[in-house]
């Protein structure tokens, strides 16, 4: 029970984009189509799960005082190796995308090697260990973490793909009625405040 509320909490109630505001830069950027936005958050998905795991094991196993592999205190370490783990797993998923699925690996463009510095996934690998979260809970975190912002990011994008056929005034045009748009986003993601 306690994974689920930490999934829904992620998700929904503390929403990395809406609530923290974390990962504006993919967010704002990669949501002009549902199809694009889509395989952002897949993509997203992928490195914040697999970055919470490795990030965690990293973690207890190296960096802090005692742990098994290094006696020594290596926590002033800490941002500067969770940016290396989640760099190598971009690489890693952007040299995926580019030989498997072209067509996303071009429609993401330059928003794919962001997410090495989307400070959304390192802001949740940090999370987790200040919430002292244990493996499963890491995960279950990040993945809830990432399944908010895609659900972020595509309701946008669908909204975004709807504003272009509306007569919008010229001062709203643009980026400011995609910022107040995720402003009112933001305020009906309040409304799941009282789930948990």
């Amino acid at each position: 029970m306690s994974l689920l509320l930490i999934a829904i909490s992620a998700a929904l109630v503390n929403n990395v984009v809406l609530n923290q505001f974390l990962g504006l830069c993919p967010f704002l950027g990669v949501s002009r189509k549902i199809e694009t936005a889509a395989g952002m958050g897949a993509a997203v998905t992928f490195v914040l799960t697999i970055a919470s795991a490795v990030t965690y094991g990293i973690q207890v196993g190296i960096l802090n005082e005692g742990a098994p592999l290094c006696a020594a205190d290596l926590t002033y370490l800490q941002t500067i190796v969770f940016i290396l783990v989640i760099a190598a797993l971009v690489q890693f998923l952007e040299m995926f995308l580019k030989k498997f699925i072209s067509s996303l690996y071009q429609a993401l463009g330059v928003y794919l090697p962001l997410i090495t510095t989307n400070c959304a996934v390192l802001g949740i690998a940090i999370t987790n260990i200040q919430n002292s979260y244990s493996l499963i809970e890491s995960i279950v975190n990040g993945f809830g973490t990432a399944i908010g912002f895609t659900i972020a990011i595509v309701i946008l994008a669908g909204l975004r793909e709807k504003m272009e056929y509306n007569d919008i005034p010229k001062p709203f045009q643009g980026k400011a009625i995609e910022l107040l748009t995720a402003g009112l986003m933001a305020i009906a993601f309040m409304g799941f405040s009282g789930i948990i």
